[in-house]
């Protein structure tokens, strides 16, 4: 698809229902990144600009790989329209670039389940429908009422007085409030987002929540963390600039063997050894940042050809100089860990990855839950999911 796909996220700092619920850690990370980081993964999203009008958002949304484009005050009341800050956005980027996008996608950040794939296909749907606008849906099946001025219950979207079963029914539908995508001169005209000839892309009911409450930040996480468990290829970034690794729990399955002198060993897997390898001949850039001091990390990161550095305690900023060096964004790259001071790390990757026996808190930040144990395969698993994606061809 050639078109020029322009993502916009509308996230203000005025939140009154919940204080600063944008920035507000969920899995790890801050809400917003959560859509930031589906956006930068769709394929069909060539940009992605986050509005806003306060510096902590911005900052975080700058660091988690989008554009920011500041939002004037007006535009950042409790009454102002989502719409209002896409037209900003659309006519500073017009006015600055003379860039005019084919396609416009409203993206909530509210809706930290949202996928890639939902935000391809309504604009796939879009396009390949030559329909105006589109918008992101799941199937509804319950039955509705409302009191009429006398407190007496009326149906609203069935006879009450006969009740079909449910694959009698015709399809009900309703917003998930995540996506929605619009040709652009459209928009422009209309000023709203429904216009024109609007459909809808059925999107899996297991994605649809929207942050409202404190409470929703729970289930969220509990979603996420099923969500991750189910994880297939398609959940993998559509960018990988660099593999940065822990060692045990990772290539080991964290347990240590102890020699009657105190010499200690541990157990690794030939078939991680060979996922490496595979990621190697893809042309993934690959470093191990362990905090463990025994020489056994790099013996065996040295048979296995790759960067290292062991007895780290801080993981985070090695990893950040790591990148720094070679020009690469945290936003691009996969994190894989498995216990409490990987944490960190996995949080600011654009994808985390965890082995299905990792502890708690790593599973809880984790975007992909590998279906294999640390040391026991893991690793040679995200190859295959790698190379599924790259279709065994260079990165």
């Amino acid at each position: 698809m050639a078109e020029q796909v322009l993502a916009i996220i509308p996230a203000r700092g005025g939140s009154k229902g919940i204080p600063r619920k944008n920035v507000l850690p969920l899995a790890g990370k801050p809400l917003i990144a959560h859509t930031i980081a589906a956006a930068r993964s769709a394929r069909s999203v060539t940009r992605v600009v986050v509005s806003t009008d306060d510096p902590e958002i911005a900052e975080v949304s700058a660091r988690y790989g989008a554009e920011v484009i500041w939002r004037p005050a007006e535009l950042a009341t409790d009454l102002a329209k989502s719409e209002d800050a896409m037209l900003h956005v659309i006519d500073t980027l017009q006015e600055r670039e003379a860039y005019a996008p084919d396609v416009t996608v409203l993206l909530q950040c509210t809706s930290p389940l949202t996928s890639a794939e939902d935000i391809d296909g309504t604009i796939l749907k879009l396009v390949q429908s030559g329909a105006d606008s589109a918008f992101a849906a799941t199937i509804f099946h319950y039955f509705l009422w409302q009191e009429d001025a006398d407190g007496a219950a009326v149906a609203i979207n069935h006879d009450s007085s006969v009740r079909l079963m449910r694959q009698e029914r015709r399809p009900e539908y309703v917003e998930t409030g995540a996506v929605y995508a619009m040709r652009t001169e459209g928009f422009r005209a209309s000023r709203h987002r429904f216009f024109g000839r609007t459909i809808l892309y059925e999107t899996p009911v297991e994605r649809r929540l929207e942050i409202d409450d404190p409470a929703d930040f729970r289930l969220a996480e509990e979603r996420m963390e099923r969500l991750a468990r189910g994880s297939h290829t398609n959940s993998l970034p559509g960018r990988i600039d660099a593999i940065v690794m822990d060692f045990d729990g990772v290539f080991t399955d964290d347990r240590v063997f102890v020699s009657q002198d105190g010499t200690e060993s541990v157990a690794c897997s030939r078939r991680d050894g060979m996922g490496i390898e595979r990621l190697r001949h893809l042309g993934v850039p690959m470093v191990v940042i362990s905090k463990e001091r025994n020489p056994v990390v790099a013996a065996r990161c040295q048979k296995l050809a790759l960067e290292h550095h062991h007895g780290i305690d801080d993981k985070l900023s090695l990893m950040r100089d790591w990148l720094a060096g070679r020009n690469i964004e945290a936003a691009d790259i996969i994190y894989v860990g498995n216990d409490r001071n990987d944490v960190a790390c996995m949080a600011e990757a654009g994808c985390a990855i965890a082995p299905r026996d990792a502890h708690p808190s790593a599973l809880a930040v984790a975007d992909i839950v590998l279906d294999a144990d640390g040391g026991r395969g893991a690793l040679r698993l995200l190859a295959d999911m790698i190379e599924a994606t790259r279709g065994g061809g260079a990165t």
